[in-house]
């Protein structure tokens, strides 16, 4: 069972432990990890792809493992900027279920989705789907947001007027933040998981005074 503290919200800011300087402990970690493994031609131990029902764990490791440096800096940054953010009104536990959660969904979607489109085998590595679905609970998770869109569903007599516009903007998110040769299924379907979880505030917790 959990401890009592870790059943609250605790940041750095309060005098806690960061779930997001946890999470980026670990993808280091992992890509440390990666750099001899990969020498000896043991990357696929860490990437999602066709055969995840027979490497089940890579559910798990291709949300923390990267494709290199540059890969794995571009999703720090974003991981550091929206994981402080989400962190602050959920515990650790909450938070580093989250990531894995939306991980492993945003992957899998890549991989399935991504192989019908193209008719061919794809496998993916990185956080980004979980850094999204951070994005997308900080972007609706807010109060501003909470009440701009109960605003929109009360002037509108369409109660799908907020599902579009949450789709429309992972949309247009997904595809300005995806680059060439990116898992762009995967970061739309990470952030629609954050937008959505964001809507019903699934990580809030009471703050303990």
């Amino acid at each position: 069972m959990a401890a009592a503290d870790d059943l609250v919200p605790r940041t750095t800011a309060r005098g806690g432990r960061s779930p997001t300087v946890e999470t980026v402990a670990v993808v280091v970690a992992v890509f440390l990890l990666q750099v001899p493994l990969t020498a000896l031609g043991l990357l696929g131990l860490f990437v999602l792809d066709p055969a995840f029902v027979v490497k089940p764990w890579t559910l798990l490791t291709a949300t923390y493992a990267h494709a290199g440096p540059g890969h794995l800096v571009g999703n720090l940054v974003p991981l550091l900027l929206f994981g402080f953010a989400v962190e602050r009104v959920t515990t650790r536990w909450r938070y580093h279920a989250f990531f894995v959660v939306t991980g492993a969904l945003a992957g899998l979607a890549e991989v399935v989705l991504g192989g019908l489109v193209s008719l061919s085998a794809t496998g993916v590595l990185g956080a980004s789907g979980a850094v999204f679905a951070l994005m997308g609970y900080a972007v609706t998770g807010n109060d501003a947001a909470g009440w701009a869109l109960e605003a929109l569903d009360s002037v509108t007599d369409s109660e799908w007027a907020v599902t579009t516009v949450l789709v429309a903007l992972a949309v247009v998110v997904a595809v300005a933040l995806s680059g060439p040769g990116s898992a762009l299924i995967a970061h739309l379907v990470g952030f629609l998981l954050g937008l959505g979880a964001g809507r019903l505030r699934l990580l809030h917790v009471d703050r303990r005074e």
